[in-house]
């Protein structure tokens, strides 16, 4: 069960992105976010 959560799971997130150069962006904006919210404390 769990298996297939991860599966599916993984495909949803492949499906947002398109492609794994789309994944490298999203994963670059969600750090960019991170780290622009530490330097505002």
């Amino acid at each position: 069960m769990k298996t297939l959560i991860a599966l599916l799971a993984a495909a949803f997130v492949m499906v947002g992105c398109n492609t794994v150069k789309g994944m490298g962006q999203d994963i670059q904006k969600a750090g960019g976010a991170i780290e622009d919210a530490a330097k505002k404390k």
